[in-house]
């Protein structure tokens, strides 16, 4: 397979104003890596099992029977996002259901000279804390944390521990971590020069 340079556009599900990412993936990444990087991403810290839906299929990791799907670790993205499957769906945390809708916008984006394979390009919007518990229990932690007479503020400003602003996101960290995961998950092949003395 020829590599080629994918843009990738990844929206959470049923959220208003919309939390997303575009970044930049090899065409031959294959499916647990391209989950890695949604987590850099998206700013999830890879607590809970996940799956990909693509073209009606899903591939997941820890599989305790065929049923539950393929192995992602086995498949590349060029070979299944092809012809008119164009999106696909991934979810992470089966208790919280984060529903993630991916889209693929450029199946041939220009790298850089001295750019790396896997980019970050632009994105909005915070991601909800971990097990904030879905989609109704962050409208909830928003409103909670935006209003200090909100009967939950004290709870959830404890059990975050930390103030929350769901419009911001830090670019530049998101742009370190996929940096030192590339780093870190690259081919390390090296032919070397034994010496014995």
């Amino acid at each position: 397979m020829k590599r080629h340079s994918y843009v990738l556009k990844v929206a959470l599900a049923d959220i208003e104003p919309e939390i997303w990412r575009r970044f930049v993936v090899p065409s031959d990444i294959t499916l647990d890596r391209l989950h890695d990087v949604i987590q850099i991403v998206m700013g999830w810290t890879d607590s809970h099992l996940h799956e990909f839906t693509i073209g009606g299929k899903r591939y997941s990791e820890y599989l305790e029977s065929p049923e539950d799907g393929k192995e992602d670790g086995l498949y590349r993205l060029g070979n299944l996002v092809k012809g008119k499957v164009t999106s696909f769906e991934y979810i992470y945390d089966f208790g919280d259901t984060w529903r993630h809708n991916i889209i693929l916008e450029n199946k041939d984006y220009p790298l850089g000279p001295h750019d790396e394979p896997i980019l970050f390009l632009e994105g909005e919007r915070a991601c909800p804390p971990e097990d904030v518990g879905g989609i109704g229990g962050y409208v909830e932690f928003c409103d909670a944390m935006r209003e200090s007479r909100h009967p939950n503020h004290r709870q959830y400003t404890k059990w975050y521990g930390k103030k929350y602003d769901p419009e911001r996101f830090d670019k530049y960290c998101i742009e370190r971590d996929l940096l030192k995961y590339f780093r870190w998950s690259r081919s390390r092949f090296t032919q070397w020069d034994i010496w014995y003395y």
